[in-house]
């Protein structure tokens, strides 16, 4: 509410079948209008109950596919300013094909993305060349990075990233999100998980998404404006909305060098006079005019999802 005060809000019964394509038609960040004021709310133990009646038009959204195959779609969160992807080089490994995926779909939805690589004091010195790399590979394409560990951390290193706006904390499980809000407050915000020894994947432990303000950390003298979005941890990233000859616009490379294909609808997979297939397979182009591999695997795979009813 305006002053401050949590209110337990239902939707009503009726809104949600409102041709709602998604398996959530409400998310954290929305601003919905209730009905309630003493007229329609209902009492739970004390507790006034008010009901959503309607969702203002978003700013901007994350979507993914849903793993319900009853909905098409589940959205993570709503009117964000940017997105903090969390990944790890190991302990677990987050794929690039996963990063590749998580980025396209913030091209697609015009939100802004910052890799945030951690664990970084658990990698052995092959592991850091990796890192560097990495780290090398996304900040040229435009993605700024940073390289943390969320057990040793600085705050005030993260906190001018996220002051004055929304960001929406996302990645695999096991990355480290929680301890990483954790760190952030100054206090147990939201319980953190091990490590699966026999895997080393993450297991879940934030099952639902949720807001934190940044203006109620404990461990800083001044108050800092803006909001974290906890999401709970994604094993594989689906796009979703996304046509076939549009996917190479949501990998920045490659629609640049794209433009300089012999055909306008070159779709990079085996046409004559295709500069970006010459871009990954010419070892001695020029560094402006390389796409990295693993970037051009990621782009075929998700071009195949445009095609096939297939989960990743």
């Amino acid at each position: 509410m305006d002053d401050g005060t949590d209110v337990e809000c239902r939707i009503k019964g009726n809104f949600r079948i409102r041709g709602i394509r998604s398996t959530n038609p409400i998310a954290v960040g929305d601003f919905v209008e209730v009905q309630g004021d003493n007229v329609s709310c209902t009492k739970d133990n004390g507790t006034n109950t008010l009901w959503i009646t309607d969702v203002e038009e978003r700013r901007n959204y994350i979507i993914r596919r849903s793993t319900n195959l009853s909905k098409e779609s589940h959205i993570l969160a709503a009117n964000i300013d940017q997105v903090a992807l969390i990944v790890t080089i190991n302990h677990p490994v987050t794929s690039t094909t996963f990063i590749d995926r998580y980025l396209a779909t913030c091209e697609a939805y015009r939100v802004p993305a910052l890799l945030i690589f951690n664990k970084i004091d658990l990698l052995n010195d092959e592991e850091q060349a990796q890192l560097g790399s990495l780290r090398a590979l996304y900040e040229r394409l435009g993605y700024p990075t940073m390289a943390i560990s969320a057990n040793n951390l600085h705050p005030a290193d993260l906190l001018q990233q996220l002051a004055g706006k929304v960001t929406l904390l996302s990645g695999n499980s096991g990355v480290g999100k929680s301890t990483l809000l954790n760190a952030l407050f100054g206090k147990e915000m939201t319980r953190t998980g091990k490590i699966s020894d026999a895997h080393d994947k993450g297991m879940h432990t934030t099952t639902f998404s949720e807001m934190y303000f940044l203006h109620d950390m404990t461990n800083h003298d001044a108050p800092v404006s803006g909001a974290l979005i906890d999401t709970p941890g994604i094993k594989g990233f689906g796009g979703i909305d996304m046509q076939r000859e549009e996917v190479s616009h949501f990998f920045r490379e490659i629609f640049r060098i794209g433009h300089d294909c012999r055909f306008s609808n070159c779709t990079h997979t085996g046409e004559p006079g295709c500069a970006v297939q010459d871009a990954v397979f010419n070892d001695e182009a020029d560094e402006n005019r390389r796409i990295a591999m693993s970037r051009f695997e990621s782009y075929l795979s998700l071009l195949g999802d445009c095609t096939e009813t297939k989960y990743r």
